[in-house]
């Protein structure tokens, strides 16, 4: 082997050829490039993307409030820093006697010599970049502080505007974190400093601390004790939104008695202490000793333990503890108060309500609407029935939890025929991305209805879909199902839809939307964004190509509006000609004081809550909520547009201030649109998980804890998660007429009968929004969910039935939602039941079961029948008009050709009589003699048939003849 070190073997190899110099400059500067790309790639397809959505304001208030933040508190760091190593190093004391340390030292500190100026820089600029990323995550805390609007109201115990603790407290938290921050960085940097050139010693003869460095060190630790003392001051107000475990809360707010007479007193003590003690410190390069400082501290040390804790401790133990009601009360009350407001519960409609056992007829006149209302399909069990009937292709699909709305009267389940690549056969880039792009219609049934076989009537159907809501733009290129990224233009056929037999129709997207991909560097960019070369090269793009991503309704309100949080279940309304997602955003804040905080994904799971999805928030613990705004989601463009729905909240407010021109005013939102907004479930479950314990009003019953209530395990599916809330047309007792409402029953804590059952008014209006409890009294015993399907179950008709059900068709039961109504007096409940073959896995209604009150358990093939059951004769045998087999027609039995058969002529007359008898009676509430005209009918009919068989012709089928409702 050559020897390389021989300066002859380097004279005959020679230096690297030019060309091989600039071969490896060429790679690397290839290299840098390409990671810098790699870095701007990301912020400059984000920018791209918000441009398109024309939200480009949120972008760069949000980027230049995080680059701000980033630099102002970077630098601030790295200028405290870097200048207390300046000093420290400038007050070096001159070397005397080495001692062995110092000779140890020495060689690190000539080391060091050459590089000190770029250490110094390298080291103040470090700590600055991690400083500034810290501070860059604030940007909603600086956001809140600079824009903070006023709430009008004060707390009780420090008569401050509730805004001081929801948007200045926690700014001036952040600005006390970051100054400790930088006082113990620069504190142990100047101490590392101090020793390696001898300011600070462990050996040799004289003192330990040069005069330089013990005067440096004592200001900076005069400094933090000045912190410190702002700290306690700051603790004082913090105290008012401090949470803890109390009286079965988990998240408790509020100061009690101890912290109003020991904590808070004892706060303030040592705020005066910690200056006393700053002042020694600072006076220490003065006199030159350490000795009153050290002193100080550690009396300032001994009354955090004595006054900050001991003291404390004595109050509860010796005054609250032997009187803890009388101490407490006051305390607990304004945590009610507090909590009630925060929560928007303050205004509960309460009533005392004692259930009937029997339904009175002039209440169940009054409760016509809500009879006929009752909601069959369960929008969480009849999706594979969607999915069966009206799915037609296997890549669409429905949601697993449908949706339910009104259109007009009428309470309507429907769902969105989305895309579904897993249907497709052959995935490969080219159908993934270019061909099979989007979802085509919605879907929706009567909710109330079902048709001879169980299953729903649908009222908007088949592909394209035609039906009662007329025309619209039915491609959905944005959904809940959209997750992956299309690309799409002129001269790119998309497959549009297929029906029946014919070939593929093809489409080209025309709605605008979506980020350019003509500049070759976008496209270099989205391919190593998501990964794909192919994007950066593929012939299939064309000229005018756009790329769709960030689909899903939520994620795209979610980044345009980062300061919300967004319920979990956006539903789809159709109006002015265009499918739409309508979402619910909410405000909220963790420092309204005196209110207790509840975790978002706590209060709102349910036993549907892995079909519907969770709420997801930026600050999950919060203790103010409201449902501030509505957006939209145009389907077909991706437009989004946010509406300002609650006028009076001020985070909102303060928030339209940072972003401004982002929320549009309420009066701008269509009427069309408008008639579809709904209270939002998850602020409804956040508010009865609240009510558990907050609907008691007085301290002492909150103190003792009797009316505790919980919200009902979902006794229909095989869980220990709470029920669902369920959106119903129903009218409390107090109200003229029924409402769209969304409902939940309360249960007694550690029992299972109906303790309250609570509505909140879905429909807007002057009473959207308002809550109305129906207590039950002491008296009452009504049955709740797990009671009442208990005693379904227990009854022996009802169990030989659906044994006989089950055995018979080689099926599943599957029970719907079980439906409890104030109706009458009492208290009905009703719970559909499905049959689901064993292959198909299609939910189709067979029976219904009913009660009401304890007893009269009904099961029965429709619901007419059950609630003439258990309503016994004062609803006259049936409640509900019977649906059409036509379901857009509502025209009675047709005849034959007249003078044909005059028997059969004469019971078609008898039910066209008894039909239009029973429709009027029905109009007018009057339940006997709808009944009467219901057998009239089936009296009829049946001669009908009769004369029929006898004429040899079989039994008539008139176009219009009743088919049984669910």
């Amino acid at each position: 082997m050559p020897d390389r070190s021989d300066p002859g073997f380097r004279a005959r190899v020679g230096p690297p050829p030019r060309r091989t110099k600039v071969l490896l400059l060429t790679v690397g500067v290839l290299a840098a490039l390409f990671l810098v790309f790699a870095l701007v790639a990301g912020l400059w397809t984000d920018w791209l993307w918000f441009r398109s959505v024309k939200y480009g304001s949120v972008f760069t208030s949000q980027l230049g409030a995080k680059a701000g933040l980033f630099a102002v508190f970077g630098l601030l760091m790295a200028l405290v820093v870097g200048f207390n190593l300046w000093l420290a190093y400038r007050l070096r004391p001159p070397l005397a006697a080495m001692s062995v340390e110092q000779q140890s030292l020495d060689r690190y500190r000539m080391g060091v010599a050459p590089f000190r100026k770029w250490l110094l820089i390298g080291l103040s600029l470090l700590v600055g970049l991690a400083a500034g990323a810290a501070a860059g995550a604030h940007w909603r805390t600086w956001m809140l502080w600079v824009n903070g609007t006023s709430f009008g109201q004060k707390d009780s115990q420090f008569h401050l505007d509730v805004s001081f603790y929801a948007f200045d407290l926690p700014w001036y938290e952040f600005l006390l974190g970051f100054a400790f921050s930088a006082v113990i960085v620069s504190l142990l940097a100047s101490a590392a400093v101090h020793y390696l050139y001898g300011g600070l010693r462990l050996q040799g003869p004289g003192r330990r601390a040069s005069a330089g460095a013990q005067g440096h060190l004592a200001v900076l630790l005069g400094v933090f004790v000045l912190l410190k003392a702002g700290a306690y001051w700051l603790d004082r107000y913090a105290l008012a939104v401090k949470s803890e475990s109390y009286k079965g809360v988990e998240g408790w707010t509020g100061l009690r008695y101890v912290d109003a007479n020991a904590f808070l007193p004892a706060k303030t003590i040592l705020f005066f202490v910690a200056i006393i003690c700053a002042v020694l410190f600072f006076l220490t390069p003065v006199r030159r000793t350490w000795a009153p400082a050290l002193i100080g501290f550690g009396l300032m040390a001994l009354s955090a333990v004595l006054v900050g804790g001991l003291y404390p401790a004595i109050v509860q133990q010796f005054q609250v503890k032997p009187n803890e009601q009388a101490r407490e009360t006051p305390y607990i009350q304004k945590n009610i108060d507090a909590t009630r407001q925060a929560y928007g519960i303050a205004g509960v409609d309460v009533q005392p309500y004692t259930p009937t056992d029997a339904p009175e007829a002039g209440k169940l006149k009054q409760d016509a609407q809500t009879i006929s209302d009752i909601r069959l399909l369960d929008p969480n069990v009849v999706s594979p029935t969607f999915q069966q009937n009206q799915a037609l292709r296997q890549y669409y699909s429905f949601p697993k939890t449908l949706d339910v709305d009104r259109y007009g009267d009428q309470d309507t389940v429907m769902g969105v025929r989305e895309l579904d690549l897993s249907g497709v056969q052959q995935r490969n880039f080219i159908n993934d991305h270019f061909k099979y792009t989007h979802g085509y219609g919605m879907v929706a049934a009567k909710g109330n209805q079902v048709d001879a076989n169980g299953n729903p009537v649908y009222t908007q159907q088949s592909l394209p879909t035609t039906g009662s809501l007329g025309d619209y733009q039915q491609r959905v290129y944005y959904g809940e199902k959209s997750t992956m990224y299309s690309i799409v233009g002129p001269g790119m056929d998309e497959i549009d839809y297929t029906r029946d037999s014919d070939p593929d129709r093809t489409y080209q997207y025309t709605g605008g939307s979506g980020v350019s991909l003509d500049n070759p560097l976008t496209r270099a960019a989205y391919a190593m964004k998501f990964g794909e070369p192919q994007i950066l090269y593929s012939g299939a793009i064309k000229d005018g190509a756009k790329i769709l991503y960030d689909r899903t309704p939520k994620e795209r309100v979610e980044k345009v509006a980062p300061w919300l949080s967004i319920d979990a279940d956006p539903y789809p309304v159709v109006e002015n000609g265009r499918l739409v997602w309508v979402l619910d955003g909410y405000t909220t804040s963790d420092g309204f004081p005196f209110a207790s905080k509840t975790v978002l994904g706590d209060a709102t799971k349910d036993s549907l809550t892995d079909q519907r999805g969770r709420t997801l928030s930026a600050v999950n613990e919060v203790n103010y909520i409201r449902n501030s705004v509505k957006a939209t989601v145009d389907a077909y463009t991706g437009e989004v547009t946010l509406y300002q729905w609650d006028e009076a909240d001020p985070v909102l407010k303060t928030w339209m201030k940072a972003f401004p021109g982002t929320v549009q005013p309420k009066a701008d939102i269509p009427k069309e649109l408008e008639a579809h907004l709904r209270y939002p479930q998850d602020l409804f479950k956040v508010q009865r998980d609240l009510l558990g314990m907050y609907h008691m009003t007085d301290a002492t019953a909150f103190f003792n804890g009797t009316d505790i209530w919980e919200v009902p395990v979902d006794p229909t599916v095989n869980a220990d998660e709470v029920q669902p809330p369920y959106y119903l047309t129903v009218r409390m007792p107090d109200a003229e007429k029924a409402s769209f409402s969304l409902t939940s029953s309360f249960v007694p804590s550690g029992r299972k009968n109906l303790a309250a059952f609570l509505t909140a008014d879905a429909d807007p209006g002057d009473d959207y929004g308002k809550l109305r409890l129906l207590r039950m009294t002491s008296e009452s015993g009504a049955l709740g969910p797990a009671l009442t399907q208990a005693k379904f179950n227990s009854d022996t008709e009802v169990a030989r039935q659906l044994t006989l059900l089950r055995s018979g068709s080689d099926s599943d039961l599957v029970y719907g939602n079980l439906l409890t109504l104030p109706v009458g007096g009492g208290i009905l409940n009703v719970e559909p039941v499905y049959l689901v073959a064993r292959g198909a896995k299609v939910p189709v209604l067979k029976k219904v079961l009913a009660v009401y009150g304890d007893h009269n358990v009904a099961l029965e093939d429709t619901l007419d029948k059950a609630l003439a059951k258990v309503l016994g004769p004062t609803a006259g045998g049936a409640t509900t008009p019977p649906a059409p087999a036509d379901p857009g027609s509502t025209t009675p039995p047709a005849p034959t050709t007249p003078g044909a058969n005059p028997a059969l002529d004469k019971a078609l007359a008898d039910a066209q009589k008894a039909f239009t008898d029973g429709q009027a009676a029905l109009k007018n509430g009057d339940w006997a003699a709808y009944g009467q005209a219901q057998q009239a009918l089936q009296k009829a009919l049946d001669a009908a048939m009769a004369a029929e068989s006898k004429n040899g012709g079989g039994s008539p089928a008139p176009s219009g003849s009743p088919a049984p409702t669910g």
